[in-house]
């Protein structure tokens, strides 16, 4: 039997009804409640949902590893981009703003970063999906994954998090210890992350916190230290992530208001361009004041460099927003994804600032 519900899709709505969230029974979008086999919302070869179309995964990838690499989210690539990008925003920056300039060591970094993102993300999903499995059998967009399919059990999940964990404190050894120690901090926040859409309307802000711990880890993997130029980076990358994850959250906001998962999408509704709006300026904002802190000693065409990058960064943002439809789950998703674009942009900026710092 199906039966009809308002949703409340934000705090502070009228008339609506509340609905004690029962992650048994799994939910379908428009709101109806309907007894279904999750596993029916999968394809027959277990592909999931919201992978990208002809991915690496389901087409090359030997059968029995597919499950467990989709489990990582191998198969939807961006997530890593965006742990990835902010390593690379700092190692850049980091390199341009210093009067030695490149070391040998910093080539390796910039491999070491890609390696341990992708390792990384693959564990920040194991474990996020392992926390989330009941929240994810009852969202039409998530029911298809691994763990609420049932094609990768609990177990089985907790063996392939501590093997991807293992080999990524692998790189780690190859950094500085303060690095080792910097990045060794960062678990704290992909702990909370899963956790935050049950206490908190913004869990994107820990998502943000976690995402971008790589720009404090790729500046101090050259510099063996800190200071106000990857700090300042780092929040630009926790706007970011508000802007882009808002936008994704907006696929799910009917489920979310049913089994009563929060987001930021949910709090903004309505008014979520404006908020964005606010995200965007306060990123290229702090990405630019990032830049003329560590590119200032340098001057002239390097600092312009600098600069450019987070301009050009900005504009992206804008375009997205001109875009969005918040209603078009299709368009949330394709401007998620624009968002490696986005962020190559000032990796760009910085290294070519790095460039002419090189020959100035």
């Amino acid at each position: 039997m199906r039966l009809r519900r308002q949703l409340q899709l934000g705090p502070g709505a009228e008339g609506c009804v509340h609905i004690k969230p029962d992650f048994r029974r799994p939910v379908c979008h428009n709101a109806l409640m309907i007894d279904r086999d999750p596993i029916s919302d999968s394809a027959p070869d277990g592909r999931v949902a919201d992978a990208a179309d002809r991915n690496w995964v389901d087409r090359h990838a030997p059968a029995a590893s597919r499950p467990f690499l989709r489990l990582s989210r191998a198969d939807r690539p961006i997530g890593t981009w965006l742990l990835l990008l902010p390593c690379w925003w700092g190692l850049m920056l980091a390199i341009a703003a210093d009067p030695a300039g490149a070391r040998p060591a910093d080539l390796w970094f910039v491999v070491a970063f890609a390696l341990g993102a992708v390792l990384m993300r693959g564990a920040g999903c194991t474990w996020n999906d392992l926390a989330d499995r009941d929240i994810d059998a009852a969202v039409a967009r998530t029911r298809s994954r691994p763990l609420p399919s049932g094609a990768v059990t609990p177990r089985a999940a907790v063996l392939w998090l501590g093997l991807q964990c293992l080999l990524a404190f692998g790189i780690l050894l190859t950094f500085n210890t303060f690095t080792i120690v910097l990045a060794c901090a960062a678990l704290v926040f992909v702990a909370i992350y899963p956790f935050a859409k049950r206490f908190t309307w913004w869990p994107q802000v820990f998502l943000g916190l976690a995402f971008n711990w790589g720009a404090l880890v790729g500046w101090a993997a050259h510099t063996g230290s800190l200071g106000w130029p990857p700090l300042v980076l780092y929040l630009a990358g926790i706007a970011w992530t508000l802007f882009y994850d808002t936008i994704y959250a907006h696929q799910d906001a009917e489920d979310d208001a049913l089994i009563g998962v929060k987001s930021t999408a949910r709090l903004f509704g309505r008014n979520s361009p404006r908020w964005l709006f606010g995200f965007q300026v306060a990123a290229v904002c702090l990405l630019a004041v990032a830049a003329v802190l560590a590119l200032a000693p340098r001057g002239g065409l390097a600092l312009l460099a600098g600069i450019g990058g987070a301009w050009a960064f900005g504009w992206h943002l804008a375009w997205q927003l001109r875009q969005l439809d918040i209603d078009d789950g299709p368009t949330c998703l394709r401007l998620f994804r624009s968002n490696r674009e986005a962020g190559l942009l000032p990796v760009a900026g910085f290294g070519f600032a790095l460039l002419l710092a090189a020959v100035a």
